[in-house]
């Protein structure tokens, strides 16, 4: 079947370099989408795209909403749903009080599994069809997770956390079983549909040197595979975890020295870098992950998403929700409080920019923006359609706006899933399909 979408379509072709940069997006305001078998074939203007494509097409008619790229979460929790919103806590605290209990939950496969559905329920209800997510330690919240994802055709990147110490009974592996485990799933999993295994030691202080030893070894022998870790959210992980590799630099020179950093690596939080250790991850193309509702929620700290960007070895840069530390499931809603740590430290990120970081520019932190985070043909057909007037007050607003980027200043400030109306997986809309 051949698809047609109608409506306002906007895709990035660059970062924008300021709020009147024209160049770096295309806009159609009456424009048409062909979708086959999952893949955008054609994007323009409504009436040639129409005409050009003959009679037998389904037309989808999306006016006046605007039609995206599907939003791509760089950093999540999949076991954490239901420590979201608890109280109290910072980082370490957080850890060991609510997610650690909860993620020793997810041995049992019937458990896994419907996490795994409502995990990924909650991301399409907000629109986004990409996340790179963690599961626990456990392979059996792996498999619950892909299973889910192979059935939507969704893209997804996770894998199982590698923790061997410093963790609740029920929750460790060892060195040699995380790699087991590890070889296993990416067999099991990795390259199946729209699938992307992750190599995911979870932090230093929960790894011992062997288990960090496994993760290079993993990384070397699949050069291909992404690999996920946290880094410099906290004060006290970051003197923690310096106490526990003495001979490390620094925090960073930790992954650095098992061969954990490079243009896959994704990289979370990253706050306090020093000016050496954000030269090493420029130099080493590592990805830092800004989770700002994540970093507000736990007290963590101020991510300098400007000055990473603008450094003379700047940083590439992903945005993520970060559930559940993250309070939210929407990228909308994470770059509304993005914006608010930036114009704290004494710069703004223009609305353009925000769109361009949770589409193409989150796409092009993966390597995946040959395949995602655009509308340009021969790209995968995850969308997301946006309506700006969703809300009393939102439409309210909307009478008083002017240009596109105003528009989406607003939708980033008071959007929220219900502004989104549909989330196309593949071709197929998902979001109509969801239970409440």
């Amino acid at each position: 079947m051949t698809l047609l979408l109608r409506g306002r379509l906007l895709t990035f072709l660059r970062a924008p370099e300021g709020v009147d940069d024209r160049t770096a997006y295309r806009y159609e305001e009456d424009g048409g989408l062909v979708i086959r078998d999952g893949k955008i074939v054609a994007m323009g203007a409504f009436a040639p795209i129409s005409q050009g494509e003959g009679r037998d097409l389904e037309v989808v008619d999306h006016r006046p909403h605007l039609i995206l790229p599907g939003f791509v979460d760089a950093h999540a929790h999949m076991p954490q749903m239901q420590v979201i919103a608890s109280f109290g806590a910072e980082l370490l605290d957080w850890l060991n009080n609510y997610t650690f209990p909860e993620e020793t939950r997810f041995s049992d496969p019937a458990h896994a599994a419907r996490i795994a559905r409502r995990f990924l329920d909650e991301l399409i209800r907000h629109g986004t069809t990409t996340v790179a997510a963690y599961c626990s330690v456990h392979p059996e919240s792996v498999d619950a997770l892909f299973s889910e994802a192979l059935s939507r055709d969704m893209l997804v990147l996770a894998g199982k956390v590698m923790m061997d110490r410093n963790a609740p009974d029920g929750l460790r592996d060892t060195p040699r079983s995380s790699y087991d485990d590890t070889q296993a799933l990416i067999v099991k999993w990795h390259g199946t549909g729209r699938l992307h295994y992750v190599v995911s030691p979870r932090f230093a202080i929960t790894s011992s040197p062997e288990q960090m030893e496994m993760a290079g070894a993993l990384m070397r022998e699949h050069p291909e595979l992404h690999m996920q870790t946290h880094l410099s959210e906290n004060r006290a992980e970051i003197e923690l975890a310096c106490s526990l590799y003495p001979e490390a630099k620094d925090y960073t020179d930790i992954y650095a020295r098992y061969g954990l950093l490079g243009d896959k690596a994704l990289i979370g939080h990253c706050i306090h870098l020093s000016e050496r250790e954000a030269d090493a991850m420029s130099e080493t193309r590592s990805v830092a992950v800004f989770c700002p509702t994540s970093n507000l929620f736990l007290g963590s700290g101020l991510f300098d998403w400007q000055r990473y960007r603008k450094r003379d070895k700047p940083l590439r840069v992903a945005a993520a929700t970060d559930v559940g530390g993250g309070t939210n499931y929407s990228m909308l809603r994470t770059m509304d409080e993005g914006y608010k740590i930036i114009a704290l430290l004494g710069e703004k990120i223009d609305p353009l920019s925000s769109f361009w970081q949770i589409t193409r520019g989150n796409a092009e932190a993966l390597s995946l923006g040959h395949r995602i985070g655009t509308l340009e043909p021969g790209t995968d057909a995850d969308l997301v359609v946006l309506n700006s007037a969703a809300t009393p007050n939102m439409a309210l607003r909307m009478e008083r706006i002017e240009t596109l980027a105003e528009e989406l200043f607003m939708l980033q400030t008071l959007g929220d899933d219900r502004a989104v109306v549909e989330t196309y997986v593949a071709g197929r809309a998902m979001k109509g399909g969801l239970g409440s």
